[in-house]
């Protein structure tokens, strides 16, 4: 639990409640506290007793888990936001981080379990350059989900660039692997999807100026988040139709290289055919050689016959292995 305010001593860490209800009584600027990895209990008594949130606005955000949305309580707005990590793993973008932001005119809660390096970058922004708290806590806002867009289009750069790899491959290697891996970034895209377009909307509500916590001047800060999602969510979507069509272009490779060994393979069974009859028809025991070669018939020939006879299967086994025939 931290807090920082707009006057006086700048940042403060590890408060109780009462603290805060202090700091807030004291303070005419605003006020922005923090609550990450603290109890819910500590939690639900500080958004309760301290700020007086509605009981179902603090379940919202203590206890639901809500896709991105914004709630209008009069004096202040509640808005459950979702964050990503850019560096994470591209098939666990599932895995996104909630965030629940209460703002009113003079404060900004944020409640976050896990750490969410958007709010980490703002928070040290903020203590650097205190006249980015002086601007208000709609700038504050602004900032906070300028940021976790600013996360976003950082992982969209980095499945951008695994499409890119992936089509490569496409052409030049296909296997089983890669095959798995474009279904996984095909879901990872419809994950990324389902994160950006609910808060675009978000972002859209607070733009048009349906709320009166936001001023014309406000709304402009908005808009350019708006307009950033905007463009992720076309990536997106660009980057689905592009895995889209290397898969097509997979199974398209896959199915032309079947057709290049069923070709081989049927050159070499007709080839063999002839020699297969000549082999079957004149290796049957019904003729004693006449032509004084009965060398040919003892044990060294037989042994020699019998290990090109198991060596051949064996050594054609081995060359398509080597052609990826199997």
């Amino acid at each position: 639990m931290r807090i920082l305010v707009e006057n006086g001593p700048h940042s403060f860490e590890n408060l109780s409640p009462t603290d805060i209800e202090k700091t807030m009584a004291e303070q005419t600027g605003l006020v922005w506290l923090d609550l990450n990895g603290d109890g819910l209990d500590v939690c639900r008594k500080v958004m309760e007793d301290v700020f007086h949130f509605h009981p179902l606005a603090v379940d919202d955000a203590l206890v639901e888990t809500h896709i991105p949305k914004i709630d209008d309580w009069g004096e202040y707005f509640y808005l459950a936001l979702e964050g990503v990590h850019s560096e994470q793993l591209l098939e666990d973008i599932n895995k996104s981080l909630e965030l629940d932001v209460f703002m009113g005119k003079r404060y900004i809660v944020t409640y976050h379990p896990q750490t969410i390096r958007a709010i980490e970058v703002v928070w040290a922004n903020c203590q650097r350059d205190q006249r980015l708290l002086q601007r208000g806590s709609n700038y504050l806002l602004y900032q906070i989900m300028d940021e976790l867009a600013n996360e976003y289009m950082l992982l969209i750069d980095r499945l951008d660039e695994r499409v890119e790899d992936i089509e490569d491959q496409v052409m030049e290697e296909p296997d089983s692997g890669l095959l798995q891996d474009i279904f996984s970034i095909k879901r990872s895209l419809l994950n990324m999807r389902r994160i950006v377009a609910p808060q675009r909307e978000v972002l859209n509500k607070l733009s048009r100026g349906d709320f009166e916590l936001v001023g014309q001047k406000e709304r402009m800060y908005y808009r350019d988040v708006y307009d950033h999602l905007v463009r992720v969510q076309d990536i997106t979507e660009n980057l689905r139709d592009l895995v889209s069509g290397a898969l097509d272009t997979y199974l398209s490779v896959v199915n032309n290289r079947l057709n290049d060994i069923m070709k081989t393979l049927t050159i070499i069974t007709t080839l063999f055919m002839p020699l297969s009859f000549l082999t079957g028809f004149f290796g049957m025991n019904f003729f004693e050689p006449s032509g004084g070669m009965r060398s040919w018939t003892d044990m060294l020939p037989f042994f020699i016959t019998l290990a090109v006879m198991v060596g051949m299967p064996v050594g054609m086994f081995l060359w398509m292995r080597k052609r990826a025939w199997m």
